[in-house]
């Protein structure tokens, strides 16, 4: 059910969104003083009663991932927000930073009381120049006013909050190859146990949150957890409150829109995207960033023995709320929910060719299943577009890819494998096609990119 909100993206579009007299017109800081005259417990609670699932892809519950700092004693605690946002079709968490970014610097001050930080760093992906300037001026606005420094609202709680420009590597999304380039280290993802809340940056406890998970908090604070968590369609299953979704490629109107938490691929696609650009059929729709497997509509939902989704059994899944535990279930992932529509224009071979290149490239190399195996399917794919392949070059992408899943470090293989094994499944034929005909005969376009393959040669 479409139920559209705007904690978040209420000041969207208006003169100077971005500076503190408009962000304290509309009730700015109050949720930080209310924070500060808590105990840290309260705060956590708080937090935890929101059931927040991480807003960068993982899902995690926002604040039992912050009851897991040890409580304040001789080691300095940080807080890291990370806001590297390199994943391909997810564009949200830059709105807030150019367009709301004192709900970030608020959401520091009440995450760095409730986790026991007095210093939060914000690591922002190096090309996001203007949401760099944007957070650089709240900050300075926030201090010159005293919210943040020695007492902030009178506290005795000193606070800062930083802005680390990264590198422009998609690794460093993932949290502990965050903490390594943050700590001027190689971005390389590090092996777990122990996690950041045990020896995170500088060797101290540390937390790491998505840029929007530390910015909704203000609005928790505001109404309350519980009521915030209450907003969802899928508060029975722990995912609660309201969050943005992105949608881009083949629809009307791509952009960021903000809704509570069950929101359907269908309404995000017709209803907030305004429908299939040109009136096209859906070809298939990446949920939530391109790690997730592509969707097709004429799937449908069948999870057996959990009385929770007998609401939706047997139909398509564009109908399954997005959740995180809906689309686990079903054997996807909710992402970042910034979904990749392609229409029947779009050549899903030319699109996985397209996804592998940037997996391949942007794979760190620490671990030789996902730095070879990335590499080997690029060289197939490339293979197949330029009607080179074979149809047993076209099966050993299973077992590739395979090899890959589950032998890593960190989720990167993962996620570059996860979506080729979706692709070649779902679209067997498309590839089988470009192997037999030496792919001559296709005339589909790159997906959102909408780039050619033919008249590029």
């Amino acid at each position: 059910m479409l139920k559209q909100t705007q904690y978040l993206s209420k000041n969207y579009g208006k003169p100077d969104s971005w500076k503190l007299d408009l962000y304290e017109q509309e009730g700015g800081y109050k949720s930080a003083r209310k924070a500060l005259s808590m105990s840290r417990d309260q705060v956590i609670a708080e937090a935890k009663a929101a059931h927040i699932r991480g807003r960068g892809g993982a899902g995690f519950d926002a604040g039992t991932k912050w009851s897991f700092m040890p409580p304040p004693g001789d080691k300095p605690h940080y807080l890291v927000v990370n806001a590297d946002e390199g994943e391909p079709g997810t564009f949200k968490d830059r709105t807030i930073m150019e367009m709301n970014p004192h709900s970030l610097i608020e959401g520091c001050i009440i995450a760095g009381y409730g986790i026991g930080a007095h210093a939060a760093y914000i690591y922002v992906r190096d090309e996001l120049h203007l949401s760099k300037a944007r957070l650089w001026a709240a900050i300075e606005e926030a201090r010159a006013k005293g919210y943040l420094g020695e007492k902030p609202f009178g506290k005795d709680w000193p606070m800062q909050v930083f802005v680390h420009t990264g590198a422009g590597a998609y690794i460093c999304g993932e949290e502990t190859a965050l903490i390594n380039s943050l700590e001027g280290r190689r971005g390389e993802p590090r092996l777990k146990p122990p996690f950041p809340a045990q020896y995170g940056v500088f060797g101290m406890p540390s937390t790491v949150n998505n840029v929007e998970t530390i910015a909704i908090m203000p609005s928790v604070f505001e109404v309350g957890g519980d009521t915030f968590s209450q907003l969802s369609e899928l508060h029975g299953f722990n995912d609660g409150g309201a969050r943005l979704f992105g949608v881009s490629g083949h629809v009307k109107k791509p952009g960021v829109y903000e809704a509570a938490v069950g929101l359907t691929l269908r309404e995000l696609i017709y209803d907030l995207g305004g429908g299939m650009l040109d009136d096209r059929p859906l070809l298939g729709v990446i949920p939530g960033g391109s790690s997730c497997p592509i969707m097709l509509e004429d799937e449908i939902v069948n999870v057996e023995g959990d009385e929770r989704f007998a609401p939706y059994n047997g139909k398509s899944v564009l109908d399954l709320p997005m959740g995180v535990d809906t689309y686990r279930r079903t054997g996807n992932m909710l992402g970042t929910c910034c979904a990749i529509v392609l229409s029947d224009r779009a050549d899903p071979v030319l699109a996985c060719q397209n996804l592998i290149h940037f997996y391949k490239h942007e794979s760190c190399g620490q671990c030789t299943p996902c730095r070879e195996g990335c590499g080997w399917l690029e060289r197939i794919f490339d293979k197949v577009v330029q009607g080179t392949a074979t149809l047993e070059e076209l099966d050993q992408v299973h077992e590739i890819a395979s090899n890959i899943t589950g032998n890593t470090i960190c989720a990167f293989g993962d996620g570059a494998a996860t979506p080729m094994l979706a692709f070649i499944r779902k679209f067997r034929k498309h590839f089988e096609d470009y192997v037999q005909t030496g792919g001559k005969n296709q005339t589909g376009e790159l997906g959102w990119l909408v780039t050619d393959r033919r008249a590029a040669e």
